[in-house]
């Protein structure tokens, strides 16, 4: 069973009436952005991490010795 263009036409039209156009296109751009602020966070260098790793050298090991 293949879906074929008049099938996604009529799924298209039923979405359209459901929600309507201005619901759609809030939809659109709220994902649009959502991916964009996905995509720059990927290519951005993560100082999160950086921040952790230079903290764990900073603290020292814990002195068993007083046990």
């Amino acid at each position: 069973m293949r879906i074929g263009t008049p099938e996604i036409v009529i799924l298209l039209v039923i979405i359209v009436l459901l929600f309507g156009v201005g619901r759609i296109s809030q939809l659109g751009k709220e994902l649009g952005s959502g991916l964009r602020a996905f995509r720059d966070e990927m290519k951005s260098p993560d100082s999160t991490e950086e921040k952790d790793s230079s903290q764990s050298e900073t603290i020292p090991p814990a002195d068993k010795s007083g046990e």
